[in-house]
């Protein structure tokens, strides 16, 4: 196989049943659970309609800018559930998928996409409710050329992606969690998404502790004028 025309098989991937477990956390706690260290950057927005959560097994394509041949390979390639991720270098000249693709997505049972490069058809995209996540629209359709690589490493705005981590999304945009570490990092995201909750009851309640502020404050010598 030359670099730069392969298809590797995906020979492990996040468990199904563990993947829907994080559709009930929000994708913030999660981050906040990986110590803020990873993100898909602000670029990458959800397009699709009625605010649907994306969870699923990545399976990963690495393309040039503008050309989707290989993206049309994952298609054939996915199983329901999956996510497929295409590190297409986060250019938005040529769209890299329209509603044609999305439908043939959505007819699979994918869990959704994720595009670092652009979309069309976003009025379609919208209406089919399917979880995609990309960098920008344009009308400029894609070329099926080539190169282009399967189930390898990628990179979407700087957040690396292995074959079969782990794919979340919400309004909040995309994160993942690498496979390995799925079950710890949803328990730590319940614990914190429960410790959310208590701290949201005691603001209603009006009974908020703000004496934190001050002792974080007397930590670094804050100084008060009087």
């Amino acid at each position: 196989m030359s670099i730069g025309f392969r298809v590797l098989a995906r020979t492990a991937a996040v468990a199904p049943e563990l993947a829907k477990a994080f559709d009930e956390v929000p994708v913030a706690n999660v981050s906040d659970s990986m110590f803020r260290m990873t993100s898909a950057g602000t670029r990458l927005r959800p397009y699709h309609g009625g605010g649907r959560r994306l969870s699923g097994a990545a399976l990963t394509v690495k393309t040039r800018p503008g050309d989707n041949l290989m993206f049309h390979k994952a298609l054939d390639m996915a199983v329901p559930g999956d996510v497929i991720v295409v590190d297409a270098g986060g250019d938005l000249t040529n769209a890299m998928m329209g509603e044609l693709m999305a439908h043939h997505a959505a007819a699979l049972g994918l869990a959704g996409i994720v595009i670092n490069g652009a979309i069309r058809d976003l009025d379609e995209i919208r209406q089919l409710g399917l979880p995609v996540y990309a960098a920008g629209v344009t009308h400029r359709g894609p070329y099926k050329d080539g190169p282009g690589e399967i189930n390898v490493p990628v990179s979407v705005d700087g957040m690396v992606v292995m074959p079969g981590d782990l794919i979340i999304g919400d309004e909040d945009g995309v994160l993942c969690v690498p496979q390995a570490q799925a079950e710890e990092l949803l328990e730590a995201a319940q614990a914190k998404q429960r410790a959310e909750l208590e701290e949201l009851g005691q603001i209603r309640a009006g009974n908020s502790d703000r004496n934190w502020i001050d002792r974080v404050l007397a930590q670094k010598n804050c100084s008060f004028e009087p």
